[in-house]
C-alpha cells in the first residue's frame, strides 16, 4: 500500500509540470534567422520555451490551446540596446534630481517598463541610471512587475564634469567631489574601481560617456572626455568581470579613443569622420546610433524653455545630424546595432527608430535583424532570444501587416508574448 501512495503521489505532482502547450498559427512567421518570411506557420510553446517551428497549422490535440494569429505576422520580441527607464523627457524636467527620491523614481520606472514591453520590446539593455534599474531588472525576474528582460549598466561612468557626472548644474555648495562610488573618475586606478564599484552593485555591464552629451547640464556636447589611458582601464577592469562597455560619445576624437581601447559599442556616434569609420571596422566596434533620440530632443530644444539654456543650443546643433551618420556609417560597412535611447523620448515610441534607418537607406529587413540575433549576440545571448527557433525563450510578439514592406506597423504591436506568457492580446 505504502508502494502504491507514493505512486500516486508522484503521479499528482508530476501532472502540472506535462506544461499545456499553446500553438502559434502564424500567418507569416518571421524567425530572425534569415531575411525570408515564412507563410503559414505553427509555434509551439510548452513552458517558456519554444519547443517547435512547425510548416501549416498544426491542428491542436488534448490541452493544448490555440492562439490565431492567421491574418498576423509573427516575429521574435525585439530587443532595445539603448534605454534608460529611470526617466522620460518632459519640460522642465532637470529639476527632478533635486525633487525624486528613489521610491520615486522606482516606481516611474516600473510605468516605463510595462509601457516598452507592451511595445514589443522584451530585452532592453538599460544604459545608465541612479541604480534603481538594478532593483528593477531583479523586480521584473522576480516577478514582482511588468516588463522585458533588462540588461542594465547600473551608473553610468562619467569624468568630473562630463557628461553623466550627477552633480553637473548644482550651485557650489552642493556639487562636492563625486568619486568612483557615484560613477566619476579621474584617472585609471579611479577607473577601475569605478567598475568594481559597478559589479558590487549588481550591474550587467559597464556604460561610459567618452565625450560631452546633449542632455547634461555642461556647455559641452561633443568634446573628448575620458583619456585613451582611463578608457582602457575601464575595458581591462571589465574583462576582469565578464563585462562588455558600452561608450556614449558624439564627437569623433573621444569615439576613437574608445574604440581603440576595446569598447564594444559606440551610442549616438553623430560626429564620427573618416578615420573613426575606418575604426569602427578594424576594431570591429558596432554603432549604436539612437537616430530617434536625435530627432526628439532637437524638435524639443525649439519648445522655449523645455531644457535648460546650457542644453539647447547643442540639442539644435547635434540631433539633427545623427541619420545622416547613419546613412554614412551603413553605407561605409559600419557594423549596426539597434537601440534608441528611450527616455529621450516617450517610452514605447521605440520602434520609430526602425521607420527612421529605413528613411536613412537601410534596407527594412536589416533593420529588423539588427533588434534581434545581432542584438542578442552582443549580449551573449543568441542560445536564448533573438530568433524563434526550438529551445530558446518564448519571447514573440505579432503585428497587422508584414513589417519588410510596411515598416511602420512595428510602431503598433498587436501581441506580446514574453517568457512564454502573454502580456498583450
Amino acid at each position: 500500500m505504502k508502494k502504491m501512495y507514493l505512486l500516486v503521489g508522484l503521479s499528482l505532482l508530476a501532472s502540472p509540470l506535462l506544461a499545456q502547450r499553446t500553438l502559434i498559427h502564424c500567418g507569416n512567421l518571421f524567425t530572425g534567422t534569415s531575411n525570408d518570411m515564412q507563410p503559414q506557420m505553427t509555434v509551439v510553446v510548452e513552458g517558456n520555451k519554444i519547443t517547435a517551428v512547425q510548416k501549416g497549422f498544426t491542428p491542436a490535440t488534448g490541452q493544448d490551446k490555440v492562439l490565431d494569429m492567421k491574418d498576423k505576422t509573427v516575429l521574435p520580441g525585439l530587443i532595445d540596446m539603448h534605454v534608460h527607464l529611470e526617466s522620460e523627457t518632459r519640460r522642465g524636467g532637470a529639476i527632478d534630481g533635486f525633487t525624486s527620491n528613489p521610491p520615486d523614481i522606482a516606481y516611474q520606472a516600473a510605468k516605463h517598463a510595462k509601457t516598452t514591453l507592451m511595445a514589443g520590446f522584451t530585452t532592453v539593455r538599460d544604459l545608465g541610471g541612479s541604480g534603481v534599474n538594478v532593483s528593477l531588472r531583479n523586480a521584473i525576474n522576480q516577478g514582482l512587475v511588468d516588463g522585458p528582460h533588462i540588461i542594465t549598466a547600473g551608473k553610468t561612468i562619467a569624468t568630473t564634469g562630463g557628461h553623466a557626472d550627477p552633480t553637473n548644474g548644482y550651485r557650489k555648495n552642493l556639487m562636492g567631489d563625486p568619486g568612483p562610488v557615484d560613477g566619476v573618475i579621474n584617472g585609471p586606478e579611479d577607473a577601475r574601481k569605478a567598475v568594481r564599484q559597478r559589479y558590487k552593485e549588481g550591474s550587467d555591464l559597464i556604460k561610459i560617456t567618452a565625450t560631452g552629451g546633449v542632455l547634461s547640464n555642461a556647455k559641452d556636447g561633443s568634446g573628448p572626455q575620458f583619456t585613451e589611458e582611463e578608457v582602457k582601464a575601464v575595458v581591462d577592469a571589465a574583462k576582469d568581470y565578464g563585462f562588455a562597455v558600452a561608450a556614449h560619445a558624439h564627437g569623433a576624437e573621444g569615439m576613437k579613443r574608445a574604440i581603440r581601447a576595446g569598447v564594444q559599442t559606440i551610442e549616438h556616434g553623430t560626429l564620427m569622420d573618416d578615420e573613426a569609420i575606418e575604426l569602427f571596422k578594424k576594431y570591429g566596434t558596432y554603432y549604436v546610433p539612437t537616430i530617434i533620440a536625435g530627432k526628439t530632443a532637437a524638435d524639443s530644444a525649439r519648445r522655449f524653455g523645455y531644457y535648460p539654456a546650457l542644453v539647447t543650443p547643442k540639442a539644435l546643433a547635434i540631433g539633427p545630424k545623427i541619420q545622416a551618420t547613419f546613412t554614412k556609417a551603413y553605407k561605409a560597412g559600419v557594423n549596426i546595432a539597434f537601440g534608441t535611447d528611450a527616455g529621450v523620448f516617450i517610452h514605447g515610441y521605440n520602434a520609430k527608430e526602425f521607420e527612421y534607418m529605413v528613411e536613412a537607406g537601410m534596407p527594412a529587413v536589416a533593420a529588423i535583424r539588427s533588434a534581434l540575433l545581432t542584438n542578442a549576440k552582443l549580449l551573449g545571448m543568441e542560445s536564448q532570444i533573438g530568433s524563434i527557433e526550438p529551445g530558446k525563450l518564448a519571447d514573440i510578439i505579432a503585428v497587422a501587416d508584414n513589417p519588410i514592406q510596411t515598416i511602420k506597423t512595428l510602431q503598433t504591436v498587436q501581441f506580446v508574448m514574453k517568457d512564454g506568457k502573454v502580456y498583450k492580446q
